[in-house]
């Protein structure tokens, strides 16, 4: 049955089409492709995926790729941006595979449906560990042109107590009491350091984005920690992958340029520490 390609909100050349999934038990699920062509025709395409609290709306980041031949998709997860319904918990999942489903249509439409044969995955945070466990999982492995994460998020950060014995004390919860709401004390210096209307230079719907990210349930977290445990163990994927990251991380008190300048999310060791472990050929780069 053909799909259904409309304008998307992004304007004009970016089209979006939704995906319709199996209901869980919040009721009906949708998941969103977001795509533009490259300003000439090929058989390149780049599938991109966002992270926690987050959506596509990085054009200028998709026009690099246009403008070098690649067709651009982005995928807005169920529960998130896009393709968040009212009577759902926004970004919420128990375990990272539920987002298969989504990932498999989108690649079929991308590989089968456009014909598109060299095709690079990219992500970012969250996104840049449950891409790489899809492709892992679907032995996607030599049919992938390339692997871009940037800022993927690694491991928890804290002390070595806390990503021990509190991970596995978390874990227990998350099994048995799935929606219990994590306390957490978020300044919202990431958000404001990227919006137009705080410190920032983008637009992006903060509906969608808030400054102050979206409750995390301890379900969730333990899908999380399952993900970088096997992570941890090595993926069996071959394509060149390119780890960005920030130079360094840090813990601001206020607002100020030292937010514009780290991580102030993630912990960089940790991404430079578990790079090697996404792929059997990784380039990782620290940008200062």
């Amino acid at each position: 049955m053909p799909q259904h390609r409309s304008p998307d909100l992004l304007g004009p050349p970016w089209l979006a089409e939704t995906i319709d999934l199996p209901p869980d038990e919040e009721g009906t699920v949708v998941a969103t492709l977001v795509s533009a062509t490259a300003e000439a025709p090929s058989d390149k395409a780049v599938l991109h995926l966002h992270g926690f609290a987050d959506y596509f709306f990085q054009t200028e980041y998709a026009d690099w790729w246009r403008q070098r031949g690649y067709y651009f998709y982005a995928l807005d997860l169920r529960k998130y941006g896009r393709s968040l319904q009212p009577h759902q918990t926004p970004n919420y999942a128990t375990d990272l595979r539920e987002y298969y489903p989504e990932l498999d249509a989108a690649w079929h439409r991308i590989t089968e449906r456009d014909g598109h044969r060299h095709v690079v995955l990219s992500a970012h945070s969250t996104g840049g560990l449950t891409l790489p466990l899809w492709a892992h999982d679907q032995r996607l492995g030599s049919t992938l042109a390339g692997m871009v994460l940037n800022s993927p998020w690694f491991d928890m950060h804290g002390s070595l107590l806390q990503r021990t014995v509190g991970a596995r004390l978390m874990s227990r919860l998350g099994r048995r009491r799935p929606r219990q709401q994590i306390p957490r004390d978020v300044d919202g210096f990431y958000a404001r350091s990227l919006h137009r209307d705080h410190e920032g230079e983008w637009e992006f719907d903060l509906a969608w984005k808030p400054l102050h990210s979206w409750p995390v349930y301890a379900g969730w977290l333990r899908a999380v920690r399952e993900g970088h445990r096997r992570l941890h163990r090595g993926l069996d994927l071959d394509c060149p992958t390119l780890v960005l990251s920030s130079g360094a991380t840090s813990r601001p008190l206020r607002m100020s340029d030292e937010v514009h300048a780290h991580d102030v999310v993630l912990d960089v060791s940790q991404i430079r520490q578990w790079s090697p472990a996404v792929s059997r050929h990784v380039t990782y780069v620290a940008v200062e």
